[in-house]
């Protein structure tokens, strides 16, 4: 795993414990520092706590208790614009409007493989952590 004082900083935000814990495991083998949380309030408090080190969003859309991960997705590209964003989910398909410019969505379930193909794709190169880019796919 790498040295998270090396690493840059992504926040997961998913509702489902397991989910979870899976995004935070694929982002961590990609180089990341994996910060999470459970809902879009604790999501939003987060970004707001480690603004200048999140490179990276990656929230799921149907979360109880608050903004849904359309909500906090269009938040950080307003307040915080140099974050990239994915947003994932099983059940609901963006709408018009639903995505803030740039982000961009990954159906669920997702594997390794596809997070990682995504990232490369969002991520300018000078905010990959290098594990990311020494991964094959």
């Amino acid at each position: 795993m790498p040295n998270p004082s090396n690493s840059p900083y992504a926040l997961v935000a998913d509702d489902d414990g397991l989910v979870r814990w899976d995004a935070v495991t694929i982002l961590e083998d990609a180089g990341f520092h994996a910060l999470s949380a459970a809902n879009g309030v604790e999501a939003i408090k987060l970004l707001d706590q480690y603004a200048g080190s999140i490179v990276l969003l990656f929230t799921d859309v149907e979360m109880p208790g608050g903004p849904d991960g359309f909500e906090v997705a269009r938040t950080a590209a307003r307040r915080w614009p140099d974050i990239s964003i994915v947003v994932a989910s099983g059940g609901v398909q963006p709408g018009v409007g639903d995505l803030p410019d740039g982000a961009i969505f990954l159906d669920k379930p997702f594997s390794a493989g596809m997070v990682h193909d995504h990232l490369d794709m969002i991520l300018p190169d000078g905010r990959k952590p290098e594990p990311l880019k020494a991964l094959k796919r």
